[in-house]
């Protein structure tokens, strides 16, 4: 029922809050040895999404290693601002999508309500 009321913004979200979930983790991790930052690619795991996967396989398969401009010593791929600028981006999506549904929740009650 949720994809019909709320179309692509539902999943949109849904994505987009996995994505904060995993450059949160890259952000964290920037100091240990050997990790390897992952993101994901927003528009292949929205377009599974829309062709029936689940959010969180489509977000799986669409989950990629990111690959450093400039490696450290230790083998760990986080660069910070790279990171922060990718999160900053996601949350903005992230809030424009979230007001499309409260407007179009907000809209739906109106109706309801006769007004």
């Amino acid at each position: 029922m949720s994809d019909s009321i709320f179309g692509i913004h539902g999943a949109a979200l849904e994505l987009r809050s996995q994505r904060m979930g995993l450059l949160a983790s890259n952000i964290a991790n920037a100091g240990t040895p050997g990790y390897k930052a992952r993101d994901i690619d927003f528009a292949a795991a929205l377009r599974a999404r829309m062709d029936g996967a689940d959010s969180a396989h489509a977000a799986d398969d669409a989950t990629l290693y990111r690959v450093p401009v400039m490696p450290s010593l230790d083998g760990n791929t986080v660069e910070m601002a790279t990171e922060q600028t990718a999160f900053a981006e996601n949350a903005v999506a992230y809030s424009a999508t979230l007001s499309f549904i409260r407007g179009r929740v907000e809209s739906l009650t109106r109706a309801m309500k006769g007004e």
